[in-house]
Parts: structure tokens; C-alpha cells; sequence
């Protein structure tokens, strides 16, 4: 503590009011320079192999939240309840009394924050407290933050210094200044909040506050520290996307840079997988779930690539130029990889050697594993038995990843996925998008407002019904007003026409059970074409306009995509019928979503575009409120050959 201190005094660097005062009352308090140490504190000391996270809640006695053991490869976290191995996507709640379209916590819970605020300051000055810096940001786009968190929660802290680029005493600058913290207290979800994920946001004019009431990372180390971004790209201008990235390479040495958003599962972690084979060296396309029919095709050759970003991208001014592209760069340290997908061994072998055999310790979440033993990324911890969690996760440094890119990359093809049910005659739905289409400009903002989360989500605590995440789909994790961020993506797509949008699908193409090849295999195609311009016949308005345009046909290295799973009418199992009542169902979600940022502020353009949306436009009239750039247009219209 003295040490702590005595550098803050020697740089010119203050400390916060709240902070100075808990620090100097707690009960202990360690400060932590490296990830190391965290790891090791993981377990209350390298020795010990196994240790339970626990606390004594009044009025339940003593809980354990979570049992850690140290494996060979890191740290493996299991909670012992399912509900905390998800994010609950009703975890924020906003304290001030800035500008927010959020729920407020005295709106939500009858009282004022403060009074919570002093519970839980007087919570951790009971508590044998471990702290360290953090930098909420990368390549020196962010500010500094400080962690607080119990000393027996020393896995959560891991992550977070992992998540966000931990600071030691000796890499602190002069005179900067802390502007967001993170307070830890898991104990009061059960006291103050019937066992839910709750974190707080609290905007003072000097420092973001995060009030984190649970143990689990995603709602706070890392969507809290997202909002800390988001914040300040509201008051400067700028956006933090919820991206991955990628450059993939062909095998003709063609370079594309990929820019996949979405909902959480909208596959952003899934864009850095390999495609994978069967066992003769075919690529199975998909299996129809009413016949059991399969679909092949054969790839000689895969693309290769280069990741970028895996959920999180800084869209910042200091890395744009004006050649009427978009260019980001990561905002993470580390990634929160989620590992559903890979379910034996094998199903991903670039990850699993990353994992097995780490160059540092990693921290795995709902990994099923022995202390001592090596953690593996297919062994998912069960919520009940039979029941394996959707939701298992490793956290990866950037620095380790095989060929990891970093450094600004322009973008070339900005896709959008969509987590999309069976469709059916009989059970129809929105399932109806094919293989990948072409988005104009104005519909692939209205994308971005919409942003359906989609069919069976994964990540988060859902009831698997369609619903909206939001503006640019990270609006779980702001903190100001929807219109504000409507306006930023609009201008940003207007001023990047050279930048592609694509939409894609995941899980189902109408009656088929496709996973996530229909964005593997977009990656495979518009890597291999380039900027090589469409067949003028090869595609043609949506029979829904909002899919924008569909492909008529799709080779790939002389092997062809069944018209089915590129045309969803065309499936025997769906008709006309089942994707029309799909269409008028994908339709009236979207008119519900967009009425809402009818509102003083919108610009007129974006104005123009839901209009023109709730009034069932074609495309051409969309391309005539955002006309396509001349590149655009030389990519993917009708041009004569």
C-alpha cells in the first residue's frame, strides 16, 4: 500500500475520493503488477490446486460462487449455478443522471443508488482486497482504470487483466488520470437482487464508475469496460464495434479484409475458424433436417488468414484515411472465445493447439477439468445432467494467436450475421435468408439498428424467441441514447462507400442445418473474386427486399452451391408460402424495431431510410436516398459484360 502510494505521489497521479478512502480502510489490500500474480492468486496461492470462491451472505449463510483449479494450460472457473455461466442481457442499470434511453436504478429498484453505493464501500473495507491498473482500450485508444475487486475472487481479476491491458506501477505515466474503475461486491446479488447479474454504470464528470454485483466477466470486465468505450466515443464522436475481423489471403495471394458483426452468437468468433473436412476431403454444405439429405462440394484449397479482431473493434479517427473505406484496429487485449462449436477433438485444431499448449497461463470458464490436468476446449461443464452449457469460454491473449494482425486494417467486405431458425411450411419463420446477400448501403444500416438476435442464442439467458440486441448491435453495453449511436453508424457507412455490406446466416438456410458455413464460404468466394465484378445475372432483388440482393448462382472452385441454399423459395420443404410468411414476419419485426428512432435528432437521411422501410421500398429506392459508390456499383449491380 505504501509502495502504491508513494508512485501515485511520484507521478502526479490522483486518486479518486471513494478509492483513496476504501484503500486506506480496508482490511488488507495487495496490489497485483502482472497476470501472473492474478493467476496464482487464483487458487489462494500457487500451491493450492483447487479452491472455492465463497462468501458469507446474510440471512443464507455461507455460498460458494465458484470452485477454480489450477490445470497445466491456466485456470479453469466453474460456478456452481447455471444461470452465472451466461450473460443476462438485463444486467445494466444506469446510477446518474446523464442522457441514457437505459433503465435507471432508481427507476428499476424504488431508491437511490447512493444509498447501495455506501453498502458496498463498506462491504470491501471489510475485505482482504486485491487491486492493480488496467487500461480500458488498446494501441493507446482508452484511458486508465482501476480494478477492485475481493482478494478470494482472484480468477475474475485474472480475467479482467487479461481483457483489458493490465498496468503495472512501473508503466504508469505522469499526471494520467483514472477514468473509469470497476468495484467488485458479488455478495449483494443475493442480498439486494434475487441472485441476478447486476452491474451498475455510474457517469460522474471525472470517472465511469462499474459496480459489478456478480462474478461472471462477460456483463463487466468485459461488456462493462465496452461501455466505458462506447461512453467516450459518444462524447467524441467515434465507435467501438462489435465486430470480428479477419484478412483472409487466396490461394492466388489475393488479400480481403472481412468485418463480420452481429448479435451475440451472429458468429464474430466463428469468422476465424477453418472449414472443416470430411474425412475424404469434402466439405459438407449442410443437411436437410426433414429428408436427411447432405450437400458437398469440393475446395481443393482453403483461404488462408490472418484474425484481426474477435469481438470488438475500434472504428477511431486516428486510423481513417479518405479513400472511402472504413479501417479498424482491435480494442482488445485478449479475446473471450466462446467454444460451443468445438466438441471433440480435432473440430478446430488451430484453437486447440493454441489452448493445450499455451505460451502463458489462460483462464477457461464452464471447462469441465481435473486440477492438475490439461483443460480441453470440448469438455463442457453440464448445467444439468445430460445438458451441456451453450456457453463455454476461453480468454486468449491477442499476443499469442497464430498470425495475429496488429496494426489498422481497411475493410473490404463488412458482413452482418443473422442466427436463423428452421423454416418450414409447416413452421414458418424468418429463416429464409440464402447462402449470403448483397446489402445497399441504407439496408445495411437498418441492419445495424435492428440487429435481431436471433434463434437459440448461446451467450446469453434468452427464451430463444427473436428479439432486437440493439443499435449496432452492442447496445446492451451503452450507456447514452439510441439516436446518438444511430447517427454515428449512418454517417460512418455513408463516408466508407467503398466498403462492402454482405448479410449472412448461421444454424439454418429454410430446411436445412447449415452451422456456420454460409460465412466460412463467403469468405472462400469474395476473397477468391476481389473486386471483381458480378455477372450482371448472377443475382437480383430479393423476393423480400429486405435481404437485399440474392444470388442466382455460386461456384467455387468449379464446384457449385445448390440454388436451394441460395434461394429459400426454391427448397420443396418451404415454397413460396412458407418464405413468404417467413418474409412477412422478418418485415413486421423490423417496422416494430425502427418506429422507435423516429425522434427529434435522427438525421434527415436516416429519417428518409425507415420511412422509406415502413412503407415496404424496393431497392432502388433505397440506393436513391444512399446511392452506392461508383466501386459499389461496379461490384454488384447489373452492369453489361
Amino acid at each position: 500500500m505504501e509502495e502504491l502510494f508513494n508512485v501515485l505521489k511520484s507521478k502526479n497521479i490522483s486518486l479518486p475520493a471513494n478509492i483513496n478512502s476504501l484503500l486506506k480502510e480496508a482490511k488488507s489490500v495487495t496490489f497485483f503488477n502482472t497476470t501472473e500474480e492474478l493467476a496464482n492468486a487464483s487458487t489462494n496461492g500457487k500451491h493450492n490446486a483447487e479452491f472455492e470462491v465463497k462468501y458469507d451472505v446474510p440471512g443464507k449463510g455461507e455460498y460458494t460462487e465458484v470452485i477454480v483449479k489450477r490445470v497445466k494450460n491456466g485456470i479453469a472457473a466453474n460456478y456452481t449455478e447455471a444461470y452465472m455461466r451466461r450473460r443476462d442481457p438485463g444486467t445494466m442499470v444506469i446510477a446518474d443522471n446523464k442522457p441514457t434511453d437505459k433503465t435507471t436504478f432508481i427507476n428499476k429498484y424504488g431508491y437511490e443508488f447512493s444509498k447501495l453505493q455506501n453498502e458496498t464501500f463498506e462491504w470491501l473495507k471489510a475485505q482482504d482486497l486485491a487491486v492493480f491498473f488496467y487500461f480500458a482500450g488498446r494501441a493507446g485508444i482508452g484511458s486508465l482504470g482501476m480494478a477492485i475487486a475481493p482478494a478470494n475472487a482472484g480468477f475474475f481479476a485474472m480475467g479482467l487483466s487479461m481483457l483489458q491491458e493490465m498496468v503495472s506501477l512501473d508503466e504508469l505515466k505522469d499526471n494520467q488520470q483514472i477514468k473509469s474503475t470497476i468495484f467488485v461486491a458479488p455478495v449483494f446479488r443475493h442480498t439486494h437482487f434475487d441472485g441476478k447479474q447486476v452491474v451498475v454504470h455510474n457517469r460522474t464528470d471525472e470517472v465511469h464508475e462499474l459496480y459489478s454485483y456478480n462474478l461472471y466477466p462477460g456483463p463487466s470486465a468485459k461488456k462493462g469496460v465496452y461501455g466505458v468505450l462506447l461512453t467516450q466515443g459518444e462524447k467524441e464522436g467515434w465507435i467501438t464495434a462489435h465486430c470480428s475481423a479477419v484478412e483472409s489471403i487466396s490461394p492466388y495471394d489475393h488479400v480481403t479484409t472481412f468485418m463480420h458483426e452481429g448479435a451475440s452468437g451472429g458468429g464474430k468468433s466463428e469468422l476465424h475458424q477453418h472449414i472443416l473436412r470430411e474425412p475424404e476431403g469434402g466439405v459438407l454444405l449442410g443437411q436437410n433436417t426433414i429428408t436427411g439429405e447432405k450437400h458437398h462440394i469440393s475446395i481443393p484449397k482453403s483461404c488462408a488468414f490472418r484474425p484481426v479482431a474477435d469481438d470488438m473493434a475500434f472504428c477511431h479517427p486516428s486510423v481513417q484515411k479518405a479513400d472511402g473505406k472504413l479501417r479498424i484496429i482491435d480494442a482488445e487485449n485478449s479475446w473471450f472465445v466462446r467454444v460451443d462449436s468445438v466438441n471433440e477433438y480435432g473440430d478446430d485444431p488451430t484453437l486447440e493447439k493454441t489452448t493445450i499448449t499455451p505460451k502463458e497461463p489462460l483462464l477457461f470458464l464452464n471447462i469441465d477439468a481435473n486440477a492438475g490436468s490439461t483443460a480441453l476446449i470440448w469438455d463442457h461443464i453440464e448445467d444439468e445432467p445430460g445438458k451441456k452449457c451453450p456457453n463455454p469460454r476461453v480468454v486468449i491473449p491477442r499476443k499469442i494467436v497464430p498470425n495475429v494482425i496488429d496494426r489498422p486494417v481497411a475493410v473490404d467486405i463488412r458482413s452482418f450475421g443473422l442466427r436463423a431458425p428452421m423454416c418450414t411450411k409447416g413452421e414458418p419463420t424468418y429463416g429464409i435468408a440464402g447462402m449470403f446477400h448483397i446489402l445497399p448501403p441504407a439496408l445495411a444500416w437498418l441492419w445495424r439498428l435492428v440487429a435481431p438476435r436471433g434463434h437459440k442464442n448461446p451467450s446469453i439467458v434468452s427464451d430463444g424467441s427473436m428479439q432486437s440486441e440493439g443499435v449496432g448491435s452492442y447496445w446492451p453495453f451503452a450507456t447514452g441514447k439510441k439516436v446518438d449511436h444511430a447517427n454515428m453508424l449512418l454517417k460512418q457507412i455513408i463516408d466508407t462507400p467503398r466498403t462492402t455490406f454482405t448479410l449472412v446466416p448461421n444454424q439454418n438456410i429454410g430446411a436445412w442445418k447449415v452451422g456456420f458455413k454460409p460465412q466460412l464460404l463467403m469468405r472462400e468466394y469474395m476473397t477468391r473474386r476481389g473486386a471483381a465484378q458480378l455477372r450482371k445475372d448472377q443475382y437480383q432483388d430479393s423476393r423480400c427486399p429486405l435481404l437485399g440482393y440474392e444470388l442466382n448462382y455460386l461456384t467455387i472452385e468449379g464446384s457449385q452451391i445448390p440454388q436451394d441454399l441460395l434461394k429459400v423459395y426454391k427448397q420443396p420443404e418451404v415454397g413460396v408460402e412458407g418464405y413468404d410468411a417467413g418474409a412477412a414476419e422478418l418485415t413486421e419485426f423490423f417496422k416494430s424495431e425502427l418506429k422507435q428512432y423516429l425522434q427529434p435528432g435522427l438525421m434527415e437521411t436516416g429519417r428518409k431510410i425507415i420511412e422509406a422501410c415502413l412503407n415496404n421500398a424496393t431497392l432502388d429506392e433505397y440506393n436513391a436516398i444512399v446511392p452506392m459508390s461508383f466501386e459499389y456499383e461496379y461490384q454488384f449491380k447489373k452492369i453489361e459484360e
